[in-house]
């Protein structure tokens, strides 16, 4: 192999090791708004299990070692599920609750 094969075999690795890394962290964050999916609503629950099905199950639209589709789906669904944690949180305001009581025994508040 020539070096310039090296090089381009190189690239690509780091280049899915960091979609991989991207997509990973995203479906993190995905979990941790898990806590909230009672709150949310049906729409929540859907948007939430829909993108973790969708980033586990291997049929996807762009092969696997390219990571872009899910890292859009997963931060498609952060977007729209930190849109309604917003909304909920608007709500239990002007309703005078705090957005702590409305977080499941043993959660902490986020300051």
């Amino acid at each position: 192999m020539s070096r310039e094969n090296w090089v381009l075999v190189v690239v690509a690795a780091v280049l899915a090791a960091a979609m991989l890394t991207g997509a990973v962290l995203l479906a993190i964050r995905v979990v941790r708004t898990r806590r909230m999916l009672g709150a949310l609503g049906a729409g929540g629950k859907v948007a939430f299990y829909g993108a973790l099905i969708y980033t586990i199950l291997p049929v996807d639209l762009l092969p696997d070692p390219i990571y872009l589709d899910d890292m859009g789906v997963l931060a498609g669904a952060l977007f729209y599920l930190g849109r309604l944690v917003a909304k909920h949180r608007a709500e239990q305001r002007a309703a005078g609750n705090s957005p702590a009581a409305t977080l499941p025994p043993g959660a902490a508040p986020r300051r």
